[in-house]
């Protein structure tokens, strides 16, 4: 989730807004460092992993609003007592959002966004209107293509929509790393799409919708025209795995979804930027450390700002 369109809707209107931050994550914890959250009086957006955690970096959030706080930093050791048991320790940052704040995050978001893997849907039919809408809350960055001439379905703001007249252009011109997935209205576009896609060494993911019976046509086809049977194995034909035999678009959308990312993002950890170098704390935002909390707490309750992260300030 993109927090900086939020901040600056903050900024414009005057309402203070609380950016919480995992500044530093030992362990096993739910969330990474770098992981954000913004908190107004009325709302919160994005997550630092959920449960009590987030609840109580909330109410934090809520009481250094109330009060005008300019920092408050929690070290929080995810135990029993507090409710969460992952066993890790995460450090949080807390601050009111400013100018400056808008700047850097917006820089970060940029960035993050130009890295996101690209997919590209060719066919904007059923399935491929429904895998649009399975991939828009994803991070990568998303493009419906369709080669006929009819207006553009109706799409998250997330996914873009582009009508070409030959979509194997788009193919050529993706760039490395991309997932080219094959939904089209035509037997023979499809193989065309699929060929350009596998003759691409960079290309993560190539899936094509069919059975195996159009797979096994496809295979003979692609060979007869020079393909190798390499290639043919990095070809995935049907999507979506053949454990659900299930043929409504918004499933097949589901577990295609969920095959691409195990493609596109297998090994790979995310990392935002390293935000644990300590500040030194001020009289208006002490440093809290986690502190043994009593039995009603401890049972999962929820950890109020009082009496959590005011009153039990470590010595």
């Amino acid at each position: 989730m993109r927090l900086a369109p939020l901040i600056r809707e903050a900024l414009v209107s005057g309402e203070t807004a609380i950016l919480v931050t995992v500044a530093r994550a030992e362990g096993s914890t739910p969330r990474e460092a770098g992981a954000t959250m913004l908190v107004t009086r009325a709302a919160s957006h994005g997550t630092i992993g959920g449960g009590q955690l987030e609840f109580h970096a909330i109410d934090v959030a809520r009481e250094m609003i109330a009060e005008g706080t300019l920092e408050r930093r929690l070290d929080l050791p995810l135990g029993p007592h507090l409710g969460q048991c992952c066993g890790g320790r995460v450090e949080l940052l807390l601050r009111p959002v400013d100018h400056a704040t808008l700047d850097t995050l917006s820089r970060e978001e940029e960035d993050e966004a130009k890295a996101e893997p690209h997919v590209l849907l060719f066919g904007a039919g059923h399935v491929g209107v429904a895998m649009a809408r399975a991939l828009a809350p994803l991070p990568l960055a998303v493009t419906l293509l369709d080669d006929r001439d009819t207006p553009p379905p109706p799409l998250p703001e997330s996914v873009a929509f582009k009508r070409l007249d030959d979509p194997e252009k788009a193919v050529e011109g993706a760039p490395a790393g991309s997932a080219f997935v094959i939904l089209t209205h035509s037997h023979a576009l499809d193989y065309r799409l699929a060929d350009a896609a596998l003759r691409r060494d960079d290309a993560r993911y190539v899936g094509m919708i069919g059975s195996a019976t159009k797979r096994a046509r496809f295979e003979r086809w692609f060979i007869l025209r020079g393909g190798t049977k390499d290639a043919l194995g990095r070809f995935i034909c049907p999507i979506g795995g053949k454990s659900v035999r299930d043929k409504r678009p918004a499933v097949i959308a589901a577990l295609a979804t969920a095959e691409i990312l195990a493609h596109l993002m297998v090994g790979e950890t995310y990392r935002k930027a390293d935000k644990s170098k300590p500040a030194a704390p001020s009289a208006s935002g002490p440093r809290v450390a986690g502190a043994r909390l009593s039995g009603a707490r401890a049972s999962g309750a929820r950890l109020s700002g009082a009496g959590f992260g005011r009153n039990n300030h470590a010595a």
